[in-house]
């Protein structure tokens, strides 16, 4: 268990009166499988209660300690939150860990935001809980987006800085920006970082911004002036002729929500951009982005002095930059600054429960040390590829984002965390209308999301199926490690993939080699198709094979598209068993298999693997290495992803050995992450094998 994963203790303020909040308290350990509540221990039964005296607080907004201890007395005016509090903070000192502090305000009591809880003192303590060591505290929003966050490999992280210095911002009373200084700091501190900055004159329009913003990048860093008007708070870029654009904070937040890739995070460094501490505070840019679907927002709740500013930015993205933790990284931050009284300035709005942006790829050290065995099969031609959506992420999007699109077209009316599920949406849409419809309305989707992520180009017309070969040529030929390219070089005679395109096959030819694909007979027209096809010839690493096992887009009776299909599937692969290649049930029990391209939670995955997994032969696989290739969790799917990580390796690895013979390294990344690092592998075992 990773000692410094923090402890979570969840407090929700909601309204209970005109003047009155009620107070809850959600407490977990990391590897818990259940939360507490500590308030529910309490001898007395009756609810906890708060008020709040914000004239008393606004006396005290000259002295910031006297803020935040007058913030403290109220919150834990009832000994029994301050005694829960402090339990809390004990046992995840007992562990030696730090305590997360989520302060989470409901959406009926947005006045509360206006507080300063970056101040707020505990009982007994001598420094605000903010710049504890042991404390890390952030504010949590909901948002009515419900497309996930996932996570990225830190190798991959991608910066857009944005300095918006219009000539005229004497005009409106602002001083000027100081655009080389501003820019030394941040590219000081983004080193690490593939970056791109727009501080040139006219650079930084709010169109210049969004079309960047399109290319996918993690972290959006914003230098600009910012102010609130009437409650709504304003954005001072550029118009594109060097003079003040006035953007309105509502519009700013729309158009970045309307992205198809949306930045990880965002750096507001404006003033006032995270409010001016009035009752309106929840108006202002920082939250609104943050409601948007923007998964964690850094923004400033006054006017935080430019020397802060030159500290405490650079000290917050070398400290992301350690672990890829927002929350703690923040915390580091404001203490480099905690000697200068606008220290509180700084907060984080966030739905990210982890607090993370980015994650480590790789093995567990103490679960796989056999990289050299897995390269020796792929040379010698003993591995066999089964290939998920994963790998289409990059051209269409997920299967969620997919499933998504299509719920809320149609008005998908389950559980909203059935939206993300494209077999549970499918199935809808076949009983709802009928399959045809169904079919057509994916490849519209499909369609339409090749369009979203090509800037709005236009797709060439036709059949779905070409139109997905045309983007997959044109990304073949622009990115080097596209992973249908790294995929086709290696010298392996059959690949099993999931995906109905021909982008395999399409990859194979252009490096030389001459395909041979096949469809899984899973249904009667499968089997009627397979009893008149012409003999194979043997698979090879110059004629390889591939094996559609889901169908593919040509062929639509061969599908495996909604839940019913997926049921049937099963079912007809243990029946048609005998019509498989002799060489595909040769290699799923003689090679290494490599699963790339899948959540190994999806259920559509635990359907594949169990038809594998239960062909003949199965006893054999012991002798081989098998790795499954994951994203770490999407962020809110899983409610521990610690937990989920030990599951799902307890799943693949020891309880796999004893019912099929087949032990599963994981490996905790992306399939461009782990195909990156094989190819570089492989090409190193290939030039040492002919020196």
């Amino acid at each position: 268990m990773n000692k410094h994963e923090p402890a979570d203790l969840e407090m929700v303020l909601r309204r209970k009166g005109e003047t009155r909040y009620s107070v809850d308290l959600v407490f977990s350990l990391p590897g818990s499988e259940t939360d507490t509540c500590p308030l529910c221990d309490q001898t007395n039964d009756l609810p906890v209660t708060l008020r709040f005296d914000t004239a008393e607080l606004r006396a005290c907004e000259a002295d910031t300690a006297a803020y935040g201890r007058a913030l403290g007395a109220m919150l834990f005016a009832d000994e029994r939150l301050a005694r829960a509090v402090a339990q809390a903070r004990a046992a995840a000192a007992s562990q030696e860990r730090p305590l997360r502090l989520r302060l989470a305000i409901a959406a009926d009591a947005p006045e509360l935001h206006a507080l300063r809880w970056e101040t707020l003192y505990a009982p007994g303590d001598d420094m605000p809980l903010a710049l504890s060591e042991r404390v890390i505290l952030t504010r949590t929003l909901g948002s009515a987006d419900w497309q996930p966050v996932n996570l990225r490999a830190k190798s991959e992280l991608r910066a857009l800085v944005v300095i918006a210095a219009p000539e005229n911002l004497a005009e409106y009373d602002l001083a000027p920006i100081d655009v080389a200084g501003e820019l030394c700091r941040v590219e000081k501190a983004l080193d690490a970082m593939q970056t791109i900055v727009l501080a040139g004159p006219s650079d930084a329009t709010l169109h210049t911004i969004i079309t960047r913003l399109r290319d996918g990048y993690d972290l959006l860093y914003v230098i600009a002036h910012g102010a609130q008007v009437d409650g709504e708070p304003w954005l001072f870029l550029d118009d594109g002729q060097g003079q003040v654009a006035r953007v309105a904070g509502d519009i700013f937040a729309a158009r970045l929500a309307d992205l198809p890739i949306r930045p990880r995070l965002i750096v507001l460094a404006s003033c006032e951009s995270a409010g001016n501490g009035t009752l309106d505070m929840l108006a202002a840019l920082g939250p609104i982005l943050a409601t948007a679907g923007i998964p964690a927002v850094i923004a400033m709740q006054g006017r935080l002095s430019l020397a802060a500013n030159a500290v405490f930015v650079p000290a917050f993205i070398v400290e992301l930059q350690r672990d890829g933790r927002i929350d703690r990284a923040l915390s580091a931050a404001r203490q480099a600054i905690s000697d200068r009284p606008d220290w509180w300035m700084p907060v984080l709005f966030t739905r990210l429960r982890s607090g993370r942006i980015w994650y480590e790829p790789g093995f567990d050290t103490q679960d796989f040390s056999k990289w050299p065995t897995l390269v020796r099969s792929i040379t010698r031609g003993k591995c066999t590829p089964i290939l998920g959506p994963g790998l289409l992420d990059g051209l269409v999007g997920s299967t969620q984002e997919l499933a998504r699109r299509l719920a809320t077209k149609h008005r998908f009316p389950l559980a909203p965390n059935a939206r993300d599920d494209l077999p549970q949406v499918a199935q809808y849409l076949a009983v709802h209308q009928d399959v045809d419809f169904m079919r057509d309305e994916l490849a519209e989707t499909l369609r339409e999301s090749l369009i979203a992520r090509a800037d709005g180009e236009r797709s060439p017309s036709g059949a779905i199926d070409d139109v997905l070969a045309v983007a997959s040529a044109r990304q073949r030929a622009t990115i080097a490690d596209e992973p249908h390219k790294m995929l086709a070089v290696l010298p392996l005679p059959i690949y099993l993939t999931a995906n109905p395109g021909r982008l395999l096959e399409e990859a194979l030819v252009e490096v030389g080699k001459k395909p041979q694909a096949r469809v899984c007979p899973w249904n009667r027209h499968g089997e009627r198709d397979e009893l008149t096809q012409t003999p194979l010839a043997p698979p090879s690493k110059d004629r390889p094979l591939v094996y559609h096992l889901f169908g593919r887009l040509d062929d639509p009776d061969s599908l495996v598209l909604t839940e019913d299909d997926y049921f049937r599937y099963l079912i007809g692969v243990t029946r048609n068993e005998e019509l498989f290649p002799k060489a595909v049930g040769h290699a799923l029990v003689n090679t290494a298999l490599l699963f790339v391209g899948f959540r190994l939670e999806d259920w559509n995955f635990r359907a594949l693997f169990q038809s594998v997994m239960n062909l003949a032969g199965s006893e054999l696989r012991r002798r081989h290495t098998h790795v499954a290739v994951q994203i770490d969790p999407q962020e809110g799917a899983v409610l521990d992803p610690e937990a989920a990580r030990e599951y799902l390796k307890t799943y693949f690895g020891p309880m796999t050995a004893l019912q099929y013979q087949t032990n599963i390294s994981i490996y905790w990344g992306g399939a461009e992450d782990f195909l990156r690092e094989l190819y570089m592998r492989v090409v190193q075992e290939q030039a040492g094998s002919d020196g």
